[in-house]
C-alpha cells in the first residue's frame, strides 16, 4: 500500500490548512486511516485517526486536535483528509498519514500499530 500526502505549506498564526492522503490500497474502505506529526528534536505524536466503513468511520483526536481538527474519508477517491483550523506555531511539523487494516482499536493511537506510512508534508505555522 502506498500512502501520498499533500497539501502542507506555510500559514500564520490562526489560519488553516487541509492536508489530504492518497492511498493505493484496493480496499481502502477496510483501512483505519491516522495523521501523525512530527516536529523537529520531538517524537512522532498522534493527530487524528478515522476506522473504516466496517467500524463506523469513528473519529479519534489527539488533545491537541480536538475542536480545531477533523479528520475526515473519501472511500470512493480512496482518500482521507485532515482539515485544520486555528493553526498554532506548536503545530509546526512534519505531517504523516499512515493505514492499517487490522488495527486494534486500543492501539489506535500508537504510531507502531500502523503498517504503511506516507512520506510526510511539511506544515509550518509562523507567528
Amino acid at each position: 500500500v502506498q500512502l501520498q500526502a499533500s497539501g502542507g505549506g506555510l500559514v500564520q498564526t490562526g489560519g488553516s490548512l487541509r492536508l489530504s492522503c492518497a492511498s493505493s490500497a484496493r480496499t481502502f474502505s477496510t483501512y483505519s486511516m491516522g495523521w501523525f506529526r512530527q516536529a523537529p528534536g520531538r517524537e512522532r505524536e498522534f493527530v487524528a485517526a478515522i476506522t473504516g466503513a466496517g467500524r463506523g468511520r469513528r473519529p479519534y483526536y489527539s488533545n491537541a486536535a480536538e475542536g480545531r481538527f477533523r479528520i475526515s474519508r473519501d472511500d470512493a477517491k480512496n482518500t482521507v483528509s485532515l482539515s485544520m483550523n486555528s493553526l498554532e506555531p506548536e503545530d509546526t511539523a512534519v505531517y504523516y498519514c499512515a493505514a492499517d487494516n487490522r488495527i486494534i482499536l486500543s492501539s489506535i493511537r500508537s504510531a507502531s500499530a500502523y503498517d504503511y506510512w506516507g512520506q510526510g508534508t511539511l506544515v509550518t505555522v509562523s507567528s
